[in-house]
Order: structure tokens, then sequence, then C-alpha cells
């Protein structure tokens, strides 16, 4: 094992994070006041890591997978991870997380009408005026502004904006299926991530009168927002993934750590049902792990097909052998030919 990796991909919980050398001068941020540490891994990360006890079975990277994961780590720059469908993209961030104990993913799912604010923060501008006139109307309410107490209560960050708190340990956030994005996007998202934070106008406004203004963060808690401004201090561990359906802006592309994920193979997909079906469940399953990896050039299949495969002739165990074949084809069609 080399010494200098802080990801070491087994899946075991350890404390490398707490040897990962300071940013390079030009990646070294000074958010400040520091936050509270998130909350443990969740069931999102369960789910995709597997319920068995040795987690390490799930997701076994290669030498150079590692190697780029710990330069993203080390540079404090943006993991962009392309690969098909079911390849372990999105896997990859819930592991990284699970092993070097940085709590929570925070996941921001792309669709073609995303824009950044969407990551950044939301304000409830609506809410916040139904409650001023309601407040006006009652007996004994001051009429004027409201506090910043009052403010912070319409505004929650969103999983960028949350992984940009200034924090001891970074966060690790998913930015799922980019190449979902409209054209400006990523364009957008190059300038948060560059220079690791943000502004919120509407606290901005009153930073003169309020400096320090609490507002609910992406898990739930409540953070105080000074300035109106939102600074890292640890950088997030970022993987932005794709399903290379399209070219993404050569700045963004240049200030990203690229990994290419290849098609697993039999032994990871092994690994995977170990994890999710018990430590005989790949011996068990064979034929259907080699049906999933039985495919003509071109074939796309995702992983999850495999799983559903397996579990569902789990339920058919009492038929006969024909029938459990015929369910496992009917749901490991390969995904181009469904369009």
């Amino acid at each position: 094992m080399n010494e200098w990796l802080i990801y070491r991909g087994t899946g075991r919980p350890h404390e490398g994070i707490d040897r990962l050398p300071g940013p390079p001068p030009w990646r070294n941020f000074d958010g400040h006041p520091l936050v509270s540490p998130p909350a443990p891994i969740d069931t999102a990360s369960t789910r995709r890591l597997g319920l068995q006890q040795d987690l390490a079975e799930q997701y076994r990277p290669g030498p150079t997978e590692l190697e780029l994961i710990n330069a993203a780590l080390y540079l404090r720059r943006p993991l962009l991870v392309t690969g098909e469908p079911g390849s372990g993209k999105s896997t990859l961030a819930h592991a990284v997380a699970h092993e070097l104990g940085l709590g929570r993913v925070l996941r921001w799912p792309i669709v073609s009408r995303t824009v950044l604010r969407d990551g950044l923060y939301q304000y409830d501008a609506l809410a916040r005026l139904q409650d001023l006139q309601l407040a006006r109307t009652a007996p004994q309410q001051d009429a004027d502004e409201p506090t910043a107490d009052g403010i912070g209560r319409y505004i929650r960050l969103g999983p960028l904006g949350t992984a940009l708190l200034p924090a001891a340990k970074p966060r690790v956030l998913l930015v799922d299926e980019l190449d979902k994005s409209d054209i400006d996007l990523p364009n957008d998202l190059l300038n948060a991530l560059e220079e690791g934070e943000f502004a919120i106008p509407e606290l901005e406004r009153i930073a003169d009168r309020h400096q320090g203004v609490e507002v609910q963060d992406d898990d739930g808690g409540r953070v105080d927002v000074h300035g109106g401004r939102v600074r890292c201090r640890a950088f997030p561990f970022v993987v932005l993934t794709s399903n290379g359906e399209r070219d993404f802006p050569a700045p963004l592309l240049r200030r990203c750590i690229h990994l290419r994920l290849g098609t697993p193979d039999e032994e990871r997909l092994a690994a995977m049902v170990r994890a999710h079906f018990g430590p005989e469940a790949a011996e068990h399953n064979a034929p259907i792990i080699r049906q999933f990896l039985d495919r003509r050039p071109g074939e796309q299949r995702s992983a999850d097909q495999l799983l559903n495969a397996i579990y569902l002739t789990q339920q058919a165990k009492d038929e006969d052998l024909g029938t459990r074949e015929r369910l496992a084809d009917e749901l490991m069609q390969p995904l181009n030919r469904m369009r």
C-alpha cells in the first residue's frame, strides 16, 4: 500500500483524512467560523454500498482510479467521473465518504432546467411576504422590516452551498449527471468551484446591520452566514458524474481531475453481489453474472439490472430453471435496445 494514499479503496473506515497535507497555495481557502461536523453517512450510502458487514467488498478501485481519486483530494480539485450507466460513478462518492468518515454525502441531481442557484441556496420570498402581511395585521406587531433572524427562516442552502460552508474536513458533494444540464450550467458552476465561495444578495443587503444570519443547510441544521457570503475552509471532495452524452467546456475540464470508469468486470460484479446479498451470493448466482456479462459489442447494461435480476430470481427460487432464466433475461435487456 502506497503511503501517500489518503483514500485506499478498502472500504474500511479509518482516519486517513487527518494525514492530508495542506492545500497548494492557489487552492488555500480561509472561510470562518467553522461549522459543526456533519451527521454520519445515511441510508443513501448504505443502499449503494451494500448492507453486509464488510462494505469493502462493494467497491474495489484499481491503481489508476486510486491515484486519480487521491489526486483530487490532494489538489482540492473536482473529480469528473465518466462512464456507462451502472459503472459505479455515483457509488465512488459514497465509498470515499464512508471510508474517510466525511459524513453524509450531499447530492445534487442535475436536470435540464437546473441552474446554479438551485445548488447554492433557495430564498422563499413569497412565504416571507405572506408572513409579513399576517404579522402587520396582527395586534402589537412591529410593522418595520423583519429582523435578520426572520429572513434567515426563508433561506435554505442547497447541496453545493452546504458543501462550501467553512468546515474542518471536506464534505463530499455528488453532482449527478452533469451532462443532463443546459449549456450554461458547467460554466456557471466553474466560478463557484474555482473561488470556493458565493454570495447571498438578500443577506449582503443587510450585512451592515446584521453581520451574522442563521439559515438552514442541506442537512436540515442551522448555520450562521456572515456578511452575506459563504466561503469554504476545507475544499469539498466534489464528484461530477457524466454518462458521456456531451462534451464539457475546456475551462471546466482543465480544472478537474478526469477519471474514466470502465465496464465492471466479473470480479467487481461478484463483489457487488456479495455486498448486497451475502458472502455466498456470488457463487450461487454465477450463471446470472455470466449472463449479464455476455453482451454484444456496443450493448449497455447497468449493474442495477443485475441486482434486480438476482433479487427477483431468488423470490422465484421454487420455479423451474427456465422461468428464472427468462426473468433474468427480461430484466437485463441492453439499455440501448430499449430506446
